[in-house]
């Protein structure tokens, strides 16, 4: 833990980075071939929209304990289906037959009232259970084109308002537009798995979907909010904004994988046991539908809807003028490499200049002795100036001074000369002490 605790603190202060954004273009292609195969499988086996979307006659056989089990299942699938080619009711020639929390469930196409007593018959002799094991609900399609045009305009109810708020709460449309692409990116993934899958779509699906867009928007705004806080005063990084967006997404990264992992544990235990024990149901379509969006959403958020904010950001002129000036500067500091040697501190190390192997502790020369002001060997040569020293510094990063002395230990800077105009020796210059005595 202690490891991945370092990791976390590496990529929150810089010091390891992963190029989301620089390699924006490989996950477009990822998400473009995993959109491609949910898209082909919407188009080729479509949707297995269940009895409230179409309409038609469900009946829910409750079975004595163990009993619901596949064995039943098929005798009571091949039951319905000879009767009704028998009978010519053409509507429940194909029934879907599966187990739900300890009972069997028959779908079958809208009967009218005396094919559907004619039906319930059928499965009472197959199962083997009384009349009153048996319960029957009758869903006209008119009552689930309602309930499809109802959920299909609560999700685009939803997608508007998460467009208003994104760009009230940013200011900026581009932010707004990044989340609505990785909210499409979420439901088309989603809606594809149900294809591909065979899952019953049924309006506890259209309330996991909603969820998971929910959960998708959530961990996008956290990155944008990072990206705008990176970016608020870019002048001053000398960061381009691909940089300072790239550094928030690996700032916020640890967050978002521990985040989806949490939620998608539970979730899947919820699949498993929806799938394994309970068989077809409510939390089954709920739970795939949670699982497949949220693991979606949480690659759409790093990957997706913040380098396509960054490429949209880098149209404006501002933007780019700002990067330019950035890689001016950076430039013009790998002109000059000493542009950035950082100011002397007491606690720097000192080292010798570059090139001389005197006193850099290694014995391959004499090390230097310090005399006075000045640092010399031991054979009496001026040993070389500690880099980063000026000339007017000793060894410690002071500036020299001269010996202080009295007046009286003061020496001439040079000794009078006599006159030639005068003809006579001048006098010579008296300590303060002696002046005025004879």
């Amino acid at each position: 833990m202690s490891r991945l605790g370092n990791i976390g603190h590496a990529l929150y202060a810089g010091e390891v980075s992963i190029d989301f954004v620089g390699r924006k273009w490989l996950w477009y292609a990822i998400s473009g071939v995993i959109v491609l195969a949910a898209v082909t499988g919407l188009l080729v086996r479509g949707l297995n929209l269940g009895i409230e979307f179409q309409g038609g006659v469900e009946y829910q056989v409750s079975m004595p304990s163990g009993q619901a089990d596949q064995a039943h299942v098929e005798k009571i699938r091949n039951a319905v289906a000879k009767e009704a080619g028998s009978a010519g009711i053409d509507a429940a020639s194909a029934p879907i037959v599966n187990t739900s929390a300890g009972s069997i469930r028959v779908q079958t196409e809208p009967l009218g009232n005396d094919q559907s007593d004619e039906i319930r018959g059928v499965i009472q002799d197959a199962a083997g259970v009384p009349a009153t094991s048996i319960s029957v609900d009758a869903i006209g399609a008119t009552w689930g084109s309602q309930v499809a045009n109802r959920a299909l305009l609560g999700l685009v109810v939803f997608l508007v308002l998460v467009v208003l708020f994104i760009w009230a709460y940013f200011r900026e449309w581009k932010m707004s537009v990044g989340g609505i692409v990785a909210l499409a990116h979420d439901l088309v993934i989603t809606v594809g798995v149900y294809a591909l899958s065979g899952f019953e779509v049924t309006p506890a699906t259209v309330t996991g979907v909603l969820t998971i867009l929910g959960f998708s928007l959530y961990d996008t705004v956290v990155v944008f909010d990072k990206v705008r806080e990176n970016t608020k005063q870019l002048a001053r990084t000398r960061q381009t904004y691909a940089e300072a967006a790239n550094l928030a997404v690996n700032q916020t990264l640890v967050r978002s994988i521990n985040t989806s992992i949490v939620a998608l544990l539970p979730v899947g235990a919820l699949l498993y046991v929806g799938v394994a024990s309970l068989g077809s149901g409510a939390l089954k379509d709920l739970a795939l539908a949670l699982f497949v969006g949220m693991a979606a959403g949480a690659y759409s958020s790093i990957f997706i809807a913040t380098p396509l904010v960054v490429q949209l950001k880098e149209l404006e002129p501002g933007v780019r003028a700002g990067d330019a000036r950035a890689m001016r500067h950076r430039q013009r500091k790998e002109v000059d490499k000493y542009a950035s040697v950082p100011a002397f501190a007491e606690d720097m190390p000192l080292h010798d200049e570059p090139g001389d192997g005197s006193g850099d502790g290694s014995g391959d020369g004499p090390a230097p002795v310090r005399s006075g002001s000045t640092s010399v060997t031991a054979s009496g040569e001026p040993a070389a100036r500690p880099w980063g020293l000026r000339p007017d510094q000793d060894g410690q990063g002071e500036p020299r001074r001269a010996p202080r002395s009295t007046a009286g230990e003061r020496p001439a800077s040079r000794a009078v000369s006599p006159s030639g105009s005068a003809k006579r020796a001048q006098p010579s210059r008296k300590p303060r002490s002696q002046r005025g005595k004879r």
